[in-house]
């Protein structure tokens, strides 16, 4: 398969999941960092697999993002709520148009490499949160970035409509470790256990897990 495709490597479950599932069509991955509390891990995490996979990161600072934007996400592990994303103070967390203005640096930089797409791991599970990781923002922002680009850049979410499970089930059978990725919102270590995308990742991993052990 052409490597063809940028992902946007967080270096949490999804993007790294996503890394491993696509790696034969990814030739760059980029890690963005806005000044939340879990970034540096994070990044740590992508340098790893990007490192064990042979493909090459990028890491771009967004630092003007928490000077400038309102989210509970950038002003310390202390103004991140508890609890589950379903609860309404979890839309706190939201940083304003974050994953759009990832995904047009990401398309420039895809179109500059020569590359025909941009990859996100949004999923079904951020949706009732997020905005910005709704299949209709991915629909309207892939039209965008083609409309914009002289290749054109393609947008590629395959995973927008799949649950937290899934994706940790399709991880675990890809032989995925993990524990080399970062899912803490307070950014703390060992990660709080509390925070919503802690508790979502117990979750997820424990129901993918007993669905590979029924198999």
């Amino acid at each position: 398969m052409i490597k063809d495709a940028l992902i946007v490597l967080s270096g949490g479950m999804d993007s790294t999941t996503m890394l491993h599932e696509y790696k034969s069509s990814i030739a760059l991955a980029v890690n963005f960092s806005y000044g939340a509390n879990h970034n540096p891990l994070e990044a740590e995490c992508a340098r790893r697999q990007c490192a064990m996979l042979g493909i090459e990161l990028i890491e771009i600072d967004l630092a003007f993002m928490s000077q400038y934007f309102e989210s509970s996400l950038l002003r310390g592990a202390e103004a991140i709520p508890e609890g589950h994303y379903a609860d309404t103070n979890m839309t706190s967390t939201v940083v304003p148009f974050r994953n759009g203005i990832m995904l047009s640096i990401a398309a420039g930089l895809a179109e500059s490499r020569g590359l025909k797409a941009v990859m996100i791991a949004n999923h079904g599970g951020d949706h009732a949160i997020y905005p910005d990781c709704r299949p209709g923002f991915i629909t309207a922002m892939n039209s965008a970035i083609q409309a914009g680009t002289y290749l054109p850049v393609e947008l590629r979410a395959p995973y927008t409509n799949l649950t937290k499970t899934e994706i940790a089930r399709r991880g675990l059978s890809l032989g995925v470790d993990y524990s080399l990725t970062y899912s803490c919102y307070k950014g703390t270590v060992p990660p709080c256990g509390r925070c919503a995308t802690c508790l979502e990742r117990e979750t997820a991993l424990a129901e993918a897990s007993a669905l590979l052990e029924k198999k």
